[in-house]
């Protein structure tokens, strides 16, 4: 019994580490100059989502295939959302930055 809760809880701390690593590295490459490194990961999670649908059994219903195939790529794409949300909350901080340059610029012109 205690083999068997060890390699639970083996399992469960990898996952999490392996979690928090990876928000830990979108909000790194979020906030990188350019914007495309922050998107990498969005796109990875993305691309293995369109895996999704392959595993799905055929039920014998048209509507219900279609029904669960869109399920499996909504449920699928919820880490693509999650990173997306942090790349636009790291990059926020860019865009401000932009705007008050823009601004400066905007007024030097005017005198």
């Amino acid at each position: 019994m205690a083999v068997m809760e060890t390699v639970i809880l083996g399992v469960f701390t990898g996952g999490l580490l392996l979690l928090v690593g990876g928000v830990l590295l979108q909000i790194f490459l979020s906030k990188r100059e350019s914007r495309w490194p922050g998107l990498v990961l969005p796109l990875l999670t993305f691309l293995c989502s369109l895996l999704g649908p392959l595993n799905v059994a055929d039920t014998g219903s048209v509507s219900q295939n279609v029904l669960l195939v869109a399920v499996t790529l909504l449920a699928g794409n919820i880490p693509t959302l999650v990173l997306l949300a942090i790349y636009w909350a790291a990059r926020e901080k860019h865009r401000v930055r932009d705007q008050m340059e823009k601004m400066g610029k905007q007024d030097i012109s005017e005198l």
